[in-house]
C-alpha cells in the first residue's frame, strides 16, 4: 500500500513539474488567421448617404479619437449586410460592361462605377480578459485599396496601396471580455496597374498577441555564407520594448530542419530595449553539411528566436529560411549554388479564373506546380509586392523569383514600400533579385531615370545586400536606368540591339525581364478577328515583337544572358490586346487564365524540361473541311519525327535544337499520329483523332492540386462513346455540390462574357417618409386600426425626451421592385421603442425565432411598388442629457436566389473550383447537361 502512494505522490510531482515546465516554455505569441466570418457591402464613392452616413458626423474621426460614424461605428447594425469569409474580391462578383475599364477586364467596378467602387467590412471578435497586458495588433496582407482601419470606432490607419501589408496596434482600444468591432471600407475607385487588380480584403487578415517584450514583424534577418561543408548562418534579430521592463533578457536561436530536428543552438545574454524603443542583436551559428536548397531539392530551414525574460520565455518567433549561393556573371549568366542556372522564367499577374484576385492558399500551389511542369524555373512578380503564400510556394516547391516593388521613385511613399517589400520578402531562398521598376516610359532613358535607380538601388542594398536589383526597360537599352543598373533588365528583343548594350556595359549581367507578349487562343488554329481569336501557332505577334520561339533561341545562345521571363506564363483579365470589347483577358499566356496549356507550353516543355516531350498539334475535328489543307505542328526534343495519316506516313523530318517541325496535311478524318525517335529508336506516340458525338461529361480533380487541400481545382471536359476527349466542345455544363462550395467557375475563353460566380444578390431597400403618430394609451394594439392622415408629423422631429408620449405609431414606405415568390424579404428593425408591435401592409408580423430583431416577410403580404409599414411601440427613454437615441427604425433585405452555377465548356475544357466545407462531410461535384450523360466526383477521393 506504502509503494502506490509513493508512485502517486512521485507521478503527481512529476505532473507539477512538467506542468510548470510549460508554462514557462510557453511564450505569450499569438498569431490567429480571422478570415472566416465577415459582414460586407458596397458602400458609395462620394453620396454619404449611400456609404451609410459615414463621416457626416459633426467631429470626424480625424476630428476626434474614437469618433468613427456609420458603418465604423460599434453600434452600427450590418446584420443585413452579407456574411462571408475572406479573402475576397468584389470585382470579380459584378457583371461585364463596356462601359468599364480595358485594363482591368471591363468589370463594372472601380472608376466610374461609384457605387461599387466603396466595400464596407465588419467583424466582431471576443478578446478575454487575460490577454490584458499583451500585445494586440491586426496584420492585414492586403487590401485594394486606399484602405481605412477601424477598431471599436477608433480610427487606425490609412494604406493607399493595394499591394503593401500593413499593421495596427490596437492594445489601448481593446474591451476585453467583450466583443470588439473591426470595421476596413476599401476604396478600389483607383488604379494602381493598367491590368485586373480586384477590389476588397483579397488576402489574409491576423490578430497578433504577444509579449511586450518580442520580435518585431519581420524581424529576425537570416543570411548564409558557405565555406568548404559548413555554412555560417548569420541572424540579426530586432526586439521591441512596449512595456517597462528594465534589465538582462536572453535571446536563444534555435535551427531547425526540414525533418523538425534541431540541428543547433546558441543563447547570449542582452540588455531589454528602453520603452517603446528597439534594439538588434545578431547571432552566429554555423551548421555542418548544409541541405542547400535548390530547384530539385528545395530543403528549407526554421530559426525559432526566443526571448527569456527572468527565466521565462515571453517570445518565441519562427523564420523559415534556406542556405544556397547566388551570383550573376555578366559573361556566363546565373549561378545557383555554383552551378550555372539558365533562368527559364515567366512573368504573372495574381489572378485565375473565376475567384479574381482572391486566390485561396491552395491555388498559388497549384499555379506554381503549373509553371514547373512545363519547365520553368523562375517567377517575375510582375508588377507589385506577392502574397506571401506565393512565395511560400516557390519556397517549398523550387522556383527562382523577381520579387517586384510597385512605383519608382525616392520619397517616403516610394522608399517606404520598397522597404516593407524586402524587410517582409528577404528570408525566401527562392529570390535571387529586387526589381524596383518596370517599363516606366518617362524616365528609363534619361538622368531621371539614372538618379532613381541609383537612390533606390542603393536604398536596396542598406536593407539587404546579398540581392542584387533590376529593373525591366523597354525603350532603349543605351542611356538612363540601363546604364546604372546592376542587373541589366531587357523587355522585349525588339525595343533595342542588346549585343550592342553588352559590348558597351561588358560588367554589367543582363536577363530577359519580358519577352514574347505573343497572342493565341487555347484551341483555336484559325485566326478570325471577327470573333477575336488568334491562331495558337507560335507566330510573330507585331513587327518589331518576336515568337515564343525565336525569343528562346535568341537567349539560349548566349551565355551572357542569365535567361528570360516570358510575357505571361498566364492569361489574365484586362489588357486584352490586340482587341478591346467584348474581350476581356490578355492573350498573351503560355496557358489560359484557368491554366490549361495552350500549344506554346510544350514548345517551352521539349525545351525547358529534361524528359522527352512529343505533342501534335492540331485538333483533328474538321468537319466540312475535308480536302483542305491543315498546318500540322509538332513541339518535340526527340531527334526525329515521323507523321502519319491513318496510318500512312507522310514523311520522318529532323528535329532542329530549340525548333519545331511542320507539315501541310489535306484533311481526311481519322487518325493522326507522330512518332518520336531518339538514337534511332522509337520512343513516343502522340495521336489526334476525329471524334464522334459528344456523350459523357467527364470531371477530373487535377494532378497540380495540393494533397489533402481544402480547396480543389476540378476539370470539366465532354467524350465520345469511346471516352476520347472532343476538343471542340462547348456544350453548357450546370454544377451542384454536397459537401462544400463552389468558389469560381472559369473556361479561359478571353471573350466570355459569362458569370465567374453565381451569388444570391442582396438588395437593401430604406426604410422612407418615416412618420409618426402620439398615442395615449401605454398598452400596444395587436391589431393596426385606421389613424388620421392629418396627425401625421415627421417621426422624431423636435422630440422632448423629458415630455414624451405613452406610446407612438410609425409609418414608413418601402419600394419593392420585381418582387416574386423566389425572394427572401425581412425586416432587420434597429429599436426605436421599449417594447414593439410590427405591421406590413396591415398584416401583424412577429420576429424570427434567432434574432427578436428580424421579421422574415411571407411573399402573401407584400405589393410589387409600394409597401407600407407601421411600428407600434413604447418610448426609449434618455438616461443622460446627453444620450444620442436612435431614429432609425432599420432596413429592409431582399435576396434573391441565385441561378444555378454554370459554365460553357471553350474547346473541350473548363474549370470548377471547389472549397470543402468545415463539416469534413464527402463533397460530391455533379455535372449536368442536356443531351450528355452527367458526371459525378467524389472530391475527398485521392488522386491516382
Amino acid at each position: 500500500m506504502k509503494i502506490i502512494v509513493h508512485k502517486e505522490i512521485l507521478l503527481y510531482f512529476i505532473f507539477l513539474v512538467s506542468v510548470t515546465a510549460f508554462a514557462q516554455n510557453k511564450s505569450d505569441r499569438e498569431l490567429i488567421l480571422i478570415d472566416k466570418d465577415w459582414r460586407f457591402s458596397l458602400g458609395h464613392l462620394y453620396d454619404a448617404q449611400k456609404d451609410f452616413g459615414h463621416a457626416e458626423g459633426y467631429f470626424s474621426y480625424l476630428a476626434k479619437t474614437g469618433f468613427a460614424d456609420g458603418p465604423a461605428a460599434p453600434g452600427f447594425d450590418d446584420r443585413a449586410w452579407r456574411k462571408l469569409d475572406l479573402p475576397h474580391d468584389w470585382a470579380v462578383e459584378q457583371d461585364f460592361s463596356e462601359k468599364a475599364s480595358y485594363s482591368h477586364g471591363f468589370k463594372s467596378s472601380g472608376k466610374g462605377f461609384p457605387e461599387k467602387s466603396i466595400g464596407w467590412y465588419r467583424k466582431k471578435i471576443m478578446i478575454p480578459q487575460s490577454d490584458e497586458g499583451k500585445i494586440i495588433t491586426l496584420k492585414f496582407d492586403g487590401v485594394f485599396r486606399n484602405s481605412k482601419v477601424f477598431f471599436n470606432g477608433h480610427f487606425l490607419g490609412t494604406e493607399e496601396s493595394g499591394y503593401n501589408g500593413f499593421e495596427y496596434d490596437i492594445t489601448a482600444y481593446v474591451n476585453y471580455g467583450n466583443e470588439n468591432n473591426i470595421v476596413v471600407r476599401a476604396d478600389a475607385s483607383m488604379e494602381e496597374g493598367w491590368f485586373y487588380e480586384g477590389a476588397g480584403i483579397y488576402r489574409h487578415v491576423y490578430l497578433q498577441k504577444t509579449n511586450p517584450l518580442h520580435v518585431i514583424t519581420n524581424g529576425t534577418y537570416v543570411t548564409s555564407a558557405i565555406q568548404n561543408d559548413t555554412a555560417e548562418v548569420t541572424a540579426e534579430v530586432t526586439i521591441e520594448n512596449k512595456g517597462n521592463y528594465k534589465g538582462a533578457i536572453e535571446v536563444i536561436q534555435t535551427i531547425i530542419n526540414a525533418s523538425g530536428k534541431e540541428v543547433t543552438s546558441t543563447a547570449e545574454n542582452r540588455l531589454a530595449p528602453e520603452f517603446y524603443k528597439t534594439a538588434n542583436f545578431t547571432s552566429k551559428i554555423k551548421i555542418q553539411s548544409p541541405l542547400l536548397w535548390d530547384l530539385d531539392a528545395p530543403s528549407l530551414y526554421r530559426i525559432i528566436t526566443q526571448i527569456k525574460q527572468e527565466g521565462k520565455i515571453v517570445d518565441d518567433y519562427e523564420t523559415n529560411f534556406g542556405i544556397r549561393t547566388i551570383k550573376f556573371d555578366p559573361e556566363k549568366g546565373f549561378f545557383l549554388n555554383g552551378k550555372p542556372v539558365k533562368l527559364k522564367g515567366t512573368n504573372n499577374h495574381q489572378d485565375h479564373a473565376g475567384i479574381g484576385t482572391a486566390l485561396p492558399d491552395e491555388l498559388q500551389y497549384y499555379r506554381i506546380k503549373k509553371l514547373k511542369e512545363m519547365g520553368s524555373n523562375a517567377y517575375r512578380c510582375s508588377h507589385n509586392p506577392p502574397t506571401p503564400e506565393l512565395l511560400d510556394a516557390c519556397d517549398k516547391l523550387g522556383m527562382l523569383v523577381i520579387d517586384e516593388t510597385r512605383l519608382m521613385g525616392i520619397n517616403d511613399y516610394h522608399l517606404n514600400d520598397l522597404k516593407r517589400l524586402i524587410e517582409r520578402d528577404r528570408n525566401h531562398p527562392s529570390i535571387i533579385c529586387w526589381s524596383v521598376g518596370n517599363e516606366e516610359w518617362n524616365i528609363e532613358g534619361g538622368i531621371v531615370g539614372e538618379r532613381i535607380t541609383n537612390v533606390m538601388q542603393g536604398f536596396s542594398k542598406s536593407i539587404d545586400p546579398t540581392r542584387p536589383v533590376t529593373v525591366g526597360i523597354s525603350s532603349g537599352f543605351r542611356s538612363g536606368i540601363s546604364s546604372v543598373v546592376e542587373i541589366m533588365g531587357y523587355n522585349y528583343m525588339g525595343n533595342g540591339d542588346i549585343d550592342a548594350h553588352r559590348n558597351d556595359f561588358k560588367n554589367q549581367p543582363g536577363m530577359g525581364t519580358e519577352e514574347g507578349s505573343t497572342f493565341a487562343t487555347r484551341g483555336i488554329y484559325f485566326t478570325d478577328d471577327t470573333k477575336h481569336y488568334k491562331s495558337a501557332y507560335d507566330k510573330k505577334p507585331r513587327p518589331t515583337f518576336f515568337s515564343i520561339e525565336e525569343g528562346w533561341k535568341f537567349y539560349a545562345s548566349r551565355s551572357y544572358l542569365a535567361g528570360m521571363f516570358i510575357w505571361t506564363g498566364f492569361d489574365y483579365r484586362g489588357e486584352p490586346t490586340p482587341y478591346g470589347w467584348p474581350s476581356v483577358t490578355s492573350y498573351f499566356g503560355m496557358m489560359d487564365v484557368c491554366g490549361f496549356p495552350k500549344d506554346n507550353v510544350f514548345y517551352l516543355k521539349s525545351w525547358w524540361g529534361s524528359t522527352p516531350v512529343l505533342h501534335l498539334m492540331p485538333h483533328w475535328n474538321w468537319s466540312g473541311m475535308e480536302g483542305k489543307e491543315i498546318d500540322v505542328w509538332v513541339h518535340s526534343n526527340c531527334d526525329e519525327v515521323e507523321l502519319l495519316l491513318n496510318k500512312k506516313s507522310l514523311g520522318k523530318k529532323k528535329m532542329e535544337q530549340y525548333g519545331h517541325l511542320e507539315w501541310k496535311v489535306n484533311y481526311t478524318p481519322g487518325t493522326l499520329e507522330a512518332i518520336g525517335y531518339k538514337n534511332g529508336k522509337k520512343i513516343l506516340t502522340e495521336i489526334q483523332k476525329t471524334t464522334q458525338n459528344p456523350e459523357n461529361i467527364k470531371l477530373s480533380i487535377d494532378k497540380e492540386n495540393p494533397s489533402n487541400a481544402n480547396v480543389s481545382v476540378i476539370t470539366v471536359k465532354v467524350t465520345d462513346k469511346k471516352g476520347l476527349h472532343i476538343a471542340t466542345a462547348n456544350d453548357e455544363i450546370t454544377f451542384a455540390v454536397k459537401g462544400g462550395k463552389i468558389l469560381g467557375v472559369g473556361n479561359g475563353n478571353p471573350t466570355s462574357l459569362e458569370k465567374d460566380q453565381f451569388i444570391d444578390d442582396i438588395t437593401l431597400v430604406p426604410i422612407t417618409n418615416f412618420e409618426e403618430q402620439k398615442l395615449t394609451s401605454a398598452e400596444l394594439l395587436q391589431e393596426l386600426p385606421t389613424f388620421s392622415e392629418s396627425d401625421w408629423t415627421a417621426a422624431f422631429k423636435d422630440r422632448d425626451y423629458k415630455i414624451q408620449a405613452k406610446s407612438y405609431v410609425y409609418r414608413g414606405q418601402f419600394d419593392l421592385k420585381n418582387i416574386s415568390k423566389t425572394n427572401m424579404v425581412s425586416f432587420f428593425y434597429k429599436k426605436i421603442g421599449a417594447e414593439s408591435v410590427i405591421f406590413v401592409n396591415g398584416n401583424k408580423v412577429v420576429p424570427s425565432a434567432e434574432d427578436s430583431q428580424k421579421y422574415s416577410f411571407t411573399f402573401s403580404i407584400l405589393k410589387e411598388g409600394k409597401n407600407t409599414i407601421y411600428i407600434m411601440a413604447k418610448p426609449l427613454q434618455k438616461i443622460k442629457d446627453w444620450d444620442v437615441m436612435n431614429t432609425d427604425p432599420g432596413i429592409i433585405q431582399v435576396i434573391t436566389p441565385s441561378e444555378p452555377w454554370k459554365r460553357k465548356l471553350f474547346n473541350g475544357y473548363a474549370q470548377i473550383i471547389i472549397q470543402k466545407d468545415e463539416s469534413g462531410s464527402e463533397v460530391v461535384l455533379s455535372a449536368t447537361a442536356k443531351g450528355l450523360k452527367a458526371g459525378v466526383l467524389n472530391v475527398n477521393q485521392k488522386k491516382k
